[in-house]
């Protein structure tokens, strides 16, 4: 299993996991970028020692090559000193080293290609994590306003909600009529226990007053004639001025009436 391909893995299973916790989207967000970058730096780290390991090939092809030069080179001069003997030892150990820097070679390019695929993995898996952190914010954006839309969504409907105010007019109306009856109740007290004899005379008082000014008003009218039309008593006043005379009153003023009779006569 690759190196990418395990990140993969863990990756998707660190996602899942948060998904599955149905943790704050914000949080959730911000953890699993996070992890990304978390598994970018061993991934990185991992490209690093196979990066360390394809030089390490290379310089021991280069290392192979230079040992069969220098195995040809002796080879040469062993010829020129006129010893073939050591000429051949010196071509058959510059044959190894050339086969193994072939074999060497071929496998170092291959780790070349790898490595160089790692790097390119590397630098897609960087750039997606950039990618996400930049969605991060907007996908926070759109979920603060989706939240946002939803409390609106429940407070209008709260409003819309009749209920609570129905309830509010009921308890207003029962307070209204303890009032209505708590003031009835107090009129009828009033009325069985009060004095009713001033209460006549109250109203009594009243008419009078009315009386009163209807007279002011049709003196200042011009619609009374002068002089005693303000003094004049209304027909109830007098009736109710003779009930309210004592009988020895009316006696002694007949006995004068009398007298004063006799004395023209």
């Amino acid at each position: 299993m690759g190196i990418f391909q395990r990140l993969s893995m863990l990756i998707r299973s660190n996602i899942n996991d948060a998904i599955a916790r149905a943790e704050n989207p914000e949080k959730m967000l911000t953890q699993i970028i996070d992890d990304m970058r978390a598994q970018l730096a061993k991934a990185k780290q991992e490209v690093a020692i196979a990066i360390a390991d394809e030089r390490k090939l290379r310089a021991q092809v280069d290392e192979e090559y230079k040992q069969a030069a220098d195995w040809e080179n002796r080879a040469m001069l062993a010829v020129r000193e006129g010893r073939d003997d050591l000429a051949k030892q010196a071509l058959i150990r510059q044959q190894e080293h050339a086969e193994r820097a072939a074999a060497l070679e071929a496998t170092w390019r291959r780790q070349a290609e790898e490595t160089e695929r790692l790097k390119e993995s590397l630098r897609q898996l960087n750039d997606k994590i950039e990618e996400a952190k930049r969605k991060r914010n907007l996908l926070i954006a759109k979920q603060k306003r989706a939240a946002a839309q939803k409390r609106i969504h429940e407070t209008m409907a709260g409003l819309n909600d009749r209920s609570a105010f129905e309830a509010f007019e009921r308890v207003a109306e029962k307070i209204e009529e303890a009032e209505r009856r708590a003031l009835a109740a107090a009129e009828v007290t009033e009325a069985l226990t009060g004095d009713t004899l001033e209460k006549q005379f109250a109203r009594l008082e009243k008419n009078d007053n009315v009386d009163q000014r209807l007279l002011a008003l049709k003196e200042r009218m011009g619609l009374l004639p002068g002089g005693s039309a303000g003094t004049r008593a209304l027909p109830g006043e007098a009736s109710e001025s003779r009930q309210l005379r004592p009988a020895h009153v009316d006696e002694v003023e007949g006995m004068s009436r009398e007298a004063e009779l006799e004395g023209e006569a």
